[in-house]
């Protein structure tokens, strides 16, 4: 891409950033909210329950690609654990939310269910606490980032990047999954926590509650997406993306290429333990599969389909995939999987800039549908002008001559052997 061309595109871009996420807040955070609310349920304008909590999942998912898409997009980090971030936090909200039942579970008892049920005795040391709210809120912001920093700290200073990179933190979300997948471990097993009822004292079960979280979540998604714009935008952000391309280059320069890779890492695992914790009370389940590897990889596709290096692009690309995925389950469960890496190889071979390339460059598309002709013609041209199979003549024990290999014509029943 020539400088003028990427000027243009980041011009645009800064155009479509700014709408795109004000339209996307606007509808999550305030519309679905009112509509839902403030009319009747045989209104035309009304907004169903269940899309109410679609919205506010999708909203969270968001949180979580503007996340990777700070560390991936513009650090060069690629993280297949970000699931890991974004399920402590939930886990952390979950804790909360089930002290809040109180005796009013199924045993009647004050510990949870899931304790009773295994015969605990009390309440683990690390489960003191949760009984407030302000407590759980920063538990599930400060135990991401800690993990996270405490990870990067080994990992950036032992200078493991690229491919390998992932391919570590892979390993350490796959032993976290199992590692909470034990009863003994005290947060419910593969069952998980589940069985909210209340939070600040309103029933999860209400719809004013429902629209409430909706609007959390998207006040959320415009205070991390104001958060991860000004450090792109910032001398931080600056060095960040120098690191991305030539990362050996800056550290030759004097800057401590760990720092601000521990930065970047940092806070992006805080943003998704905030989204973890907003998706939770509007699920009304946290579970250890929200751990397993493939979540990670798929945040990763959220933001290749997007737009990666974009912040908008994130959001959009984990819309249009979870929203896709929320239908296609349902109407093609069995091929759900093959369209989404269909998807990622679309997008990865004809639109290298995401969804977001269409919108921001028009001319993006006429590329895209140059470059699907261009390997149309060139698929077509190996397989014309393939030589043909050679065709063997061969005599069986019976004394019988027949051509053997690709081209050969079948050999008929008739046909002495």
């Amino acid at each position: 891409m020539s400088a003028l061309a990427e000027r243009r595109w980041t011009r645009a871009l800064r155009h479509w950033d700014a709408g795109l996420v004000i339209l996307t807040c606007t509808i999550a955070g305030l519309i679905v909210p009112l509509f839902n609310v403030l009319t009747p349920e045989t209104s035309a304008l009304h907004v169903p329950e269940f899309v109410v909590t679609l919205v506010g999942k999708l909203t969270c998912y968001s949180i979580v690609a503007v996340a990777m898409d700070l560390v991936w997009g513009y650090a060069g980090i690629l993280s297949l654990c970000h699931g890991l971030f974004f399920a402590l936090g939930g886990y952390a909200m979950g804790m909360y939310l089930m002290r809040s039942i109180g005796d009013q579970g199924m045993y009647r008892s004050a510990l949870p269910d899931f304790m009773v049920f295994l015969d605990w005795k009390e309440l683990p040391w690390y489960w003191r606490g949760f009984d407030h709210f302000g407590f759980a809120v920063f538990m599930a912001m400060a135990v991401p980032g800690v993990v996270a920093y405490v990870f990067g700290f080994f990992a950036f200073r032992s200078r493991i990047n690229g491919v390998y990179f992932s391919i570590v933190t892979q390993a350490v979300v796959y032993a976290a999954m199992l590692l909470f997948f034990r009863n003994a471990t005290g947060f419910g097993g593969n069952n998980g926590l589940t069985d909210f009822k209340r939070l600040l004292g309103f029933s999860l079960r209400e719809p004013s509650t429902r629209a409430a979280l909706c609007a959390a979540s998207g006040v959320g998604l415009a205070l991390a997406y104001s958060l991860c714009r000004t450090v792109v935008a910032s001398r931080a952000g600056r060095v960040l993306t120098a690191m991305r391309d030539a990362q050996a280059k800056v550290r030759f320069c004097g800057y401590n290429v760990v720092s601000y890779q521990l930065f970047a890492w940092t806070v992006s695992a805080v943003l998704c333990g905030v989204a973890g914790a907003l998706y939770v009370p509007q699920i009304g389940i946290i579970n250890p599969s929200e751990m397993q590897p493939s979540n990670s990889v798929e945040i990763a596709i959220w933001v290749a389909v997007g737009g990666r290096g974009t912040l908008a692009g994130a959001i959009l690309g984990a819309f249009l995939v979870n929203g896709a995925k929320s239908w296609l389950t349902v109407a093609l469960p069995t091929v759900w999987t093959f369209l989404l890496g269909a998807l990622f190889v679309f997008v990865t071979l004809f639109l290298p800039g995401g969804v977001l390339q269409i919108f921001a460059n028009p001319k993006g598309v006429g590329r895209a549908a140059t470059r699907i002709a261009y390997f149309g013609r060139v698929a077509f041209t190996r397989r014309s002008s393939r030589p043909p199979a050679p065709t063997v003549t061969v005599t069986d024990l019976a004394g019988v001559s027949r051509p053997v290999g690709v081209n050969a014509p079948p050999v008929s029943e008739e046909q002495p052997r």
